[in-house]
């Protein structure tokens, strides 16, 4: 029997969250569990990775990505990733603000999305999100993720279903007093 688009576009998909926030706590990871119960509620297969707990190197810039049978070289946790993001139909990304940009934690990971493209690997068309948090009241402050976030899947050929942008939260729980988990919890509606 054939499927309408509608009805394929809500068959159940392979997601991979990645949070990049060393605080097993905070308010990004909160969005991402958000984000995660609602689509595991809808039927979807998540794969969760928090990078902040992982042992990812930067990149190295050698080119050699899958050169040896995995995306880098050097041998490090991205090559636990890097499988389940082929994989994948969309990816989202979880950060907080870490000074004015990415913390360390997740942008390794991200920097090595490059191995991707080095190694010639077809990835084009995944669908992606990003949930974003920051301290300051300032909106503009999450820019500093945005953009990162924004040219990167330009180039990766992925395509954004919503960005979730949420300033003004630090402590713990402070996302609860925002619709922060709820517009994450929203997203999987779009995917």
């Amino acid at each position: 029997q054939e499927l309408s688009f509608g009805e394929v576009d809500k068959m159940a998909k392979k997601i991979v969250v990645l949070t990049g926030s060393p605080r097993k706590n905070g308010n990004s990871i909160a969005m991402a569990e958000a984000f995660i119960a609602a689509a595991k509620n809808q039927g979807h297969q998540v794969t969760r990775f928090d990078t902040a707990q992982l042992q990812i190197n930067g990149c190295r810039a050698c080119e050699t990505c899958f050169s040896k049978g995995q995306a880098c070289s050097f041998d490090d946790d991205f090559n636990k990733i890097a499988p389940a993001i082929e994989e994948a139909d969309v990816i989202v990304f979880s950060m907080p603000v870490y000074w004015y940009t990415m913390p360390a934690q997740i942008k390794a990971p991200i920097d090595k999305l490059f191995s991707f493209v080095v190694g010639k690997r077809d990835i084009a068309g995944k669908r992606c999100a990003l949930l974003a948090c920051c301290e300051e009241d300032d909106l503009s402050v999450l820019d500093g993720v945005l953009m990162p976030y924004q040219k990167s899947i330009s180039l990766l050929k992925w395509t954004s279903i919503g960005e979730v942008l949420v300033p003004g939260v630090y402590a713990p729980g402070d996302i609860d007093k925002t619709d922060g988990k709820a517009q994450a919890a929203a997203l999987v509606e779009v995917i």
